[in-house]
C-alpha cells in the first residue's frame, strides 16, 4: 500500500520514514515532548524535523484475554470444558483449543455473595501467571469421540511448552473515557474502582496527551497491521475494537469529549512481560488486566504534527455519575472537565473540591513511550503500515 500523498507542505511516507529507521537517521520524540516542539517551532517545521512520535498508556483493559492451543494428549481429547488454575476458558472452538477471558472468576468465587466481593484471582492473574513464567494448573473435559476418545486430561503447564499462545484482546486503548463520581448516599463498587459517597472523590482512566488514539484522533495512521508496543512486546493492531464509536462529539482539534475509538489487538504471548500485562482485582466488581499499550504516530505532514502536540489542557472528559445515572442507562454530564484539571489532584463539581484518582498510570506510560522510542532508533522496530484504517 503507498501512502497517499494530500495537500500539504510536508508529506512523508511510511516507507520514507521506514527507510530512515533502517540508516539510523530517524527522528523520534514522546507525545509530551512534540508539544513543546510544535509550540516552538511550529507544526511545518515540526513535521520537518520529526518522524515520529510515540505514546503509551497502561491501564485496566478489561475486554482482553489470550487464545491458548495446549497440544493434544494421547490419547487424544476434544475439550469441552477447560480450567486454568480453577479459572473456567471457553472451549467451544477446537479440540485443544480455548479463550482465556481476563475478566473470568474462579470457578468457587464467592463472587458478591458476601459484599463487596474480593476477587482475588481469575483470567488477568492467569495471563500474569503464563507471562511470568510460573505453572498453571489445566484440566479439560470432554464427552469422548470416536477419533477423541479421552475424557479427562489433567496436567501442569508453562507457556513456553504450550503450543501456541495469541494475547488477543478486542478491546483496548479506549480514545477517551468518562471521569467517574458517585453522588448517591452509600459507597459504590465498579469498574472505575470504589467511588466514596456524595462525590468523596473522582477516578479517571486515560494518560491524556500521551494516550495512542488522542495523538491520532481521526485514525488517520491507524488501522489493520499497524504495529505496536503490547504488553512487552511487539504486536498489531488487527481490527477496529469493539463499541468503537468515531462519531462521539469533539472538540475544534479532532479529539472526542467522551468514550469513542477502540482498538482491537494481538500479539504473541510468549513474548510478553509481567511487566506490561497485570492481574488486577476490583472490590464488589470484579477482575481485568491491566495492559502496556503504545503506538508510533509517523509525522507524515504538519497535521499529524498538530494532532500529537495536543496537550491535556485541550483534553476533555465528561464527569458522569455512576452511582444512580450511569446503571440506570441515562445519558447525562455533570460537567465537563481537562485533563490538567484531573491530573491537578482536584476538580470542582457543584462549587466542591473533589479529589481525582487515576486509574491509568503515567509513569508507565511514559516508560511504553520511551521504549517505543528506543526500539526505533535502534532499529528494532519498523511502522507497519495499515493495509485500512480505521473508521473514522
Amino acid at each position: 500500500m503507498v501512502t497517499k500523498v494530500g495537500k500539504h507542505k510536508v508529506n512523508k511516507t511510511f516507507q520514507e520514514i521506514n527507510a530512515k529507521i533502517r540508516s539510523g537517521e530517524v527522528v523520534v520524540v514522546t507525545a509530551e515532548e512534540i508539544i513543546g516542539i510544535v509550540e516552538k517551532e511550529g507544526a511545518v517545521a515540526a513535521a520537518k524535523k520529526v518522524d515520529v512520535v510515540t505514546t503509551g498508556t497502561f491501564a485496566p483493559m478489561c475486554s482482553s484475554g489470550a487464545f491458548i492451543n495446549f497440544g493434544h494428549s494421547k490419547p487424544g481429547i476434544k475439550a469441552s470444558k477447560v480450567w486454568l488454575n480453577n479459572v473456567p476458558a471457553y472451549a467451544g472452538i477446537a479440540a485443544v483449543d480455548c479463550y482465556i477471558g481476563a475478566t473470568e472468576p474462579c470457578e468457587d468465587d464467592p463472587l458478591n455473595k458476601v459484599w463487596p466481593g474480593e476477587f482475588n484471582y481469575g483470567g488477568g492473574h492467569v495471563i500474569q501467571d503464563l507471562v511470568t513464567g510460573k505453572k498453571v494448573s489445566l484440566k479439560a473435559t470432554a464427552y469422548g469421540t470416536s477419533c477423541y476418545p479421552s475424557r479427562l486430561i489433567e496436567k501442569k503447564v508453562r507457556l513456553n511448552e504450550l503450543q501456541s499462545a495469541t494475547l488477543c484482546n478486542p478491546r483496548n486503548g479506549y480514545q477517551n473515557y468518562n471521569c467517574a463520581v458517585n453522588l448517591t448516599k452509600k459507597t459504590i463498587y465498579t469498574y472505575m474502582g470504589t467511588l466514596k459517597p456524595k462525590a468523596g472523590n473522582a477516578n479517571y482512566c486515560s494518560a491524556g496527551e500521551l494516550s495512542p488514539l488522542i495523538n491520532d484522533p481521526y485514525y488517520k495512521t491507524i488501522g489493520l497491521g499497524t504495529r505496536i508496543f503490547l504488553g512487552g512486546a511487539q504486536g498489531y493492531v488487527t481490527w477496529q475494537g469493539t463499541q468503537h464509536n468515531p462519531s462521539a462529539a469533539r472538540t475544534d482539534n479532532g479529539v472526542p469529549v467522551r468514550p469513542s475509538g477502540t482498538l482491537w489487538v494481538m500479539g504473541d504471548l510468549k513474548k510478553m512481560s509481567p511487566d506490561w500485562l497485570v492481574g488486577m482485582s476490583y472490590q464488589g466488581y470484579g477482575i481485568s488486566l491491566a495492559v502496556g499499550l503504545g503506538i508510533p504516530i509517523p509525522i507524515l505532514n504538519e497535521e499529524m504534527a498538530s494532532y500529537t502536540a495536543v496537550s491535556d489542557s485541550e483534553i476533555y472528559t465528561q464527569i458522569i455519575d455512576y452511582g444512580n445515572d450511569y446503571p440506570n442507562g441515562i445519558s447525562k454530564s455533570l460537567g465537563q472537565v481537562s485533563y490538567a484539571e484531573l491530573k491537578s489532584g482536584t476538580i470542582e463539581l457543584d462549587g466542591k473540591s473533589v479529589q481525582t484518582v487515576p486509574l491509568s498510570s503515567m509513569v508507565k506510560a511514559r516508560e511504553i513511550a520511551e521504549i517505543l522510542k528506543t526500539w526505533i532508533r535502534e532499529g528494532k522496530f519498523l511502522l507497519g503500515e495499515p493495509q485500512f484504517t480505521l473508521p473514522a
